[in-house]
């Protein structure tokens, strides 16, 4: 594993050369959970005391996140999994725009900051430019905690009016479930005055973690996982020590679907396989053994076959896997319809993948997606995370040695990708351009 992540401009200039054709086999080992990490690593900010966490992946979102802790104030020490913050004083509650912007997680700061100090500002976030994700949810769910929020040049500022400067509990009821307003509202609540509840909140396994990390600090909070949040208010949290990320069901999808794409038995761990229900399911109705032993699984393919998704919030299949399971569908016997019912923009791939060869007709949020007898190299660009994995995806089984581009995307969410891959049997090599 690579100790530091790339940089967003080393990325910049780099692509892999992706040779395909080769059958994989053996392990491929799945890291901590990108999108849990993050959210797990601003929890830090809600007390004075050091937390730990483990199996944290190495990527260029964690740094990141952590030039936006330390800015803050938050002391940083990594080595090599392992990651210790503390943030005993804050010397500020105004992240930096430049870092903010090219990180939507960090827009999740807000609730712990408003919880512990009672005031805080932080411009308006970036990330992959997918869709509008609008955070109106985690601003009225703040000013249902008794916060003063405004939007104004940017820039959002919330502030607790009163000497006590503390949030007062309240029921929220989201508009719909969503996995950041949920997150950021339940670091918000648990340094609250009172009980609070969360209606119609994400079931996300992220969300769990959040809550289980909380609670091992002394929240006190229940029914996380499930459609009704409650948070018991505390006085304050403690540290932690050695607690584990989850593993990253979005990587360990996108390598179930490697092995498909190339027609390879693998295994794939370690995998919480309940975290990955409708993906293991599609996966087997388009003609996959899959076997689960513990955290282990191993996928067999047969004949792979078209099958329809839709996109939907977790327990449903995960729009992280939409463009990866679209380059597994190219290859696929017969025609298959996959709708994007969560991010309007995140179709992108579809150009790049009909470059290689791909046969994809777009209708509005629906990509008819005819299966053909082999996909062929070309250049092709990532336009967001999950879409330059689909691209690497395309290029294992393609005929020739396809070039992707858009690195700076995949190096967000993938540790070492293509060492991984390497491993059992790719041909994956990165080249600056």
């Amino acid at each position: 594993m690579v100790a530091v992540a790339q940089t967003s401009q080393e990325s910049l200039k780099q692509r892999l050369n992706v040779s395909g054709g080769r059958d994989l086999s053996g392990t491929l080992k799945v890291s901590g959970a990108k999108n849990s990490a993050l959210v797990l690593m601003t929890a830090s900010l809600l007390s004075a005391e050091t937390v730990e966490l483990s199996n944290v992946p190495a990527l260029t979102d964690i740094d990141g996140m952590t030039a936006i802790l330390e800015s803050l104030g938050v002391h940083v020490d990594r080595i090599s999994d392992r990651i210790r913050l503390t943030a005993s004083t804050l010397s500020g509650s105004t992240p930096p725009y430049e870092l903010v912007n090219s990180l939507r997680a960090s827009f999740f700061s807000i609730g712990p900051l408003l919880g512990r100090l009672g005031h805080a500002r932080v411009p308006l976030p970036g990330g992959c430019r997918i869709g509008a994700r609008p955070v109106v949810e985690h601003i009225r769910g703040l000013k249902a905690l008794g916060a003063v929020v405004n939007v104004e040049h940017g820039i959002v500022t919330a502030s607790v009016p009163g000497s006590r400067k503390r949030l007062t509990g309240a029921q929220i009821v989201l508009d719909c479930p969503s996995v950041g307003a949920t997150e950021t509202l339940l670091m918000a609540a648990v340094l609250a005055d009172g009980v609070s509840t969360i209606e119609n909140a994400a079931h996300e396994p992220e969300v769990q973690d959040l809550a289980n990390l909380l609670n091992t600090m002394g929240a006190r909070v229940r029914g996380a996982g499930g459609p009704l949040i409650t948070i018991e208010g505390v006085e304050q949290l403690h540290g932690c020590s050695n607690y584990p990320v989850i593993p990253d069901r979005i990587e360990a999808g996108t390598f179930l679907m490697a092995a498909a794409i190339t027609r390879s038995t693998m295994v794939v761990e370690p995998v919480i396989p309940e975290h990955l229900s409708a993906v293991i399911q599609k996966l087997r109705d388009c003609g996959c053994s899959i076997d689960i032993n513990g955290r282990a699984i191993t996928i067999t393919p047969g004949v792979v076959t078209a099958v329809d998704i839709t996109t939907q919030p977790f327990p449903g299949f995960p729009t992280d896997l939409q463009a990866p399971f679209m380059a597994l569908m190219c290859t696929a016997k017969g025609t298959s319809v996959i709708s994007e019912k969560i991010y309007e923009n995140r179709l992108q791939h579809v150009a790049e993948l009909q470059r290689m060869g791909a046969s994809i007709r777009l209708e509005g949020s629906t990509a008819i997606v005819e299966g053909v007898a082999q996909l062929s190299a070309a250049p092709v660009t990532g336009t967001d995370l999950r879409a330059a994995a689909a691209m690497v995806l395309a290029g294992l089984s393609a005929k020739g040695t396809t070039q992707v581009s858009g690195l700076k995307h995949l190096d967000r969410g993938y540790d070492d990708l293509e060492h991984k891959l390497n491993a059992v049997g790719a041909e994956v090599k990165r080249n600056i351009s």
